[in-house]
């Protein structure tokens, strides 16, 4: 990776934060960050960062092609990476055409900028230009309990408005190195979670809802299987890709932690009364099954083998040791948490879950 100026879209959300947050402890690159502050998108998430010190911040929208061709101009940008979007299933099958819309032709008039930004360069500077897009398994659709996991040949099957706008955003990514060249990588990744994610996602939320003695809502049976990647095992594998992938390529990127989201619930609940102890009846006693939402996939699990292989990467936190970083993070900071949840998002959860 080149040295100078990189453009991170979508870096105030959960993983694009963790991931300035890693490069800017590297300190080998500037960062640009362009983020529309949508209601997941949060300021905070950086804070720390100063602003002119090799990180600067620009608000803005990834469907704005006007703006990102003047950014990647104006700072000669070496690097793009693609964190924006829509992200949540659930909000997806409320109003499916904010996905669409960034999603979708977001990623488009992205890419379009870029290409006519990188026509404009040469040598060196077009040679090493890259962009990496950051995607998710469930363009693949679900598996069955004994079905070998998602590989990079996996066909695309998705199954919720949200799954179904990422594989969209893929195909067009894909399409712009197959007929123009353009030097693009790809990163699907299983369930991440970690520090700095937004209290809507089953980890954080039921760790706010515990603490906050509230019930605990599980959809259906809670058997659904997720691969769990902790997220900043997930930055370092995009560094690494953004490094040394290999250009029109695809990496999938996972755990190796297929967990039930009851047995994830049991495990944050198991930690909580260690480190804080639920004096009536214990966190278990808040868990409680609600109505299974459409479409929703069983099981997910990611085959990694080819970024192990090509790139030697390899998760560093095992799902026991990730869980309990970050439930130990949202204890420390439950400042930040009370920051982000607001009265519309307790309205969310009304709306999804029921009193």
């Amino acid at each position: 990776m080149s040295s100078g100026k990189i453009l991170v879209t979508g870096g105030c959300g959960f993983i694009g934060s963790n991931f300035i947050r890693l490069m800017n402890d590297q300190g080998d690159v500037g960062i640009i960050n362009l983020d529309k502050l949508t209601y997941a998108g949060n300021p905070n998430n950086l804070a720390g960062l100063v602003v002119g010190a090799g990180y600067d911040f620009v608000h803005g929208s990834i469907c704005d092609s006007d703006l990102i061709l003047s950014l990647l101009q104006q700072n000669e940008i070496v690097s793009v990476v693609n964190f924006a979007a829509e992200s949540h299933v659930d909000r997806s099958i409320r109003s499916p055409e904010p996905f669409f819309e960034t999603n979708v032709t977001g990623t488009l008039r992205l890419l379009e900028a870029c290409r006519m930004y990188w026509d404009q360069l040469a040598g060196d500077q077009k040679r090493n230009f890259r962009f990496l897009h950051i995607s998710t398994d469930e363009v693949y659709g679900t598996l069955e309990p004994n079905a070998p996991a998602f590989s990079e040949e996996t066909p695309y099957q998705p199954n919720s408005p949200y799954a179904a706008s990422k594989a969209a955003s893929d195909h067009i990514v894909r399409a712009y190195h197959e007929t123009y060249g353009f030097p693009v990588l790809s990163v699907n990744c299983s369930n991440n979670y970690g520090p700095y994610q937004f209290p809507e996602k089953l980890i954080p939320l039921m760790i706010h809802n515990a603490l906050a003695g509230q019930k605990l809502p599980i959809y259906g049976d809670g058997q659904q299987i997720r691969d769990w990647l902790f997220v900043e095992d997930h930055c370092d594998a995009i560094r690494l890709v953004l490094q040394s992938g290999r250009i029109g390529q695809s990496y999938n990127v996972g755990g190796r932690n297929e967990v039930a989201n009851i047995d994830v619930v049991h495990a944050i609940c198991d930690i909580l009364e260690n480190r804080r102890p639920h004096s009536d009846g214990g966190y278990k006693s808040l868990i409680s099954f609600v109505a299974d939402r459409p479409g929703h996939d069983r099981r997910y699990a990611i085959n990694c083998d080819k970024i192990v292989a090509e790139l030697g990467w390899s998760p560093r936190e095992s799902f026991e040791t990730g869980l309990a970083k970050t439930v130990d993070w949202y204890l420390a900071n439950t400042t930040w948490v009370k920051d982000v949840v607001s009265g519309d998002y307790q309205n969310w959860v009304r709306e999804h879950y029921g009193d």
